[in-house]
């Protein structure tokens, strides 16, 4: 059976340069729907009326951090299975071992490649509904 098709993801970033270049590959080059959020607070807040079927979640994050947001997402009942992939520069393999202990489906390491996110993304949301 076919993967359930993405279309509506929740990016959690604080840098606007990397906002911009998001958008740019996810709703240009991929053909998303995306919602961007600055702040972990700010996700939580609205994550639940934007139903995202996938969260991108910055690991650096000012005030509460991708995994403590990761934390409070799962605390909302809507958001409580939404999968999450982390982006992050930090790509150790014990702090990719981290993220995957707190349910991350996979991490995107930081810097990105704009041309090929999407399909990095759909890669992972694939092989998660295998």
């Amino acid at each position: 059976m076919a993967p359930p098709s993405l279309k509506r993801i929740l990016y959690v970033e604080d840098e606007e340069d990397i906002q911009t270049v998001a958008r740019l590959a996810l709703e240009t080059v991929g053909g998303f729907t995306l919602r961007i959020c600055s702040s972990g607070l700010e996700a939580i807040q609205a994550a639940p009326d934007f139903a995202p079927q996938l969260i991108l979640l910055d690991v650096m994050l000012p005030g509460m951090d991708g995994p403590s947001t990761l934390k409070g997402l799962r605390t909302v009942p809507e958001l409580a299975s939404t999968p999450v992939i982390f982006m992050t520069a930090k790509v150790q393999p014990g702090e990719i071992a981290g993220y995957r202990e707190l349910g991350a489906l996979d991490v995107i390491s930081k810097p990105f490649d704009p041309m090929t996110l999407s399909k990095r993304v759909l890669e992972i949301w694939n092989r998660a509904h295998d």
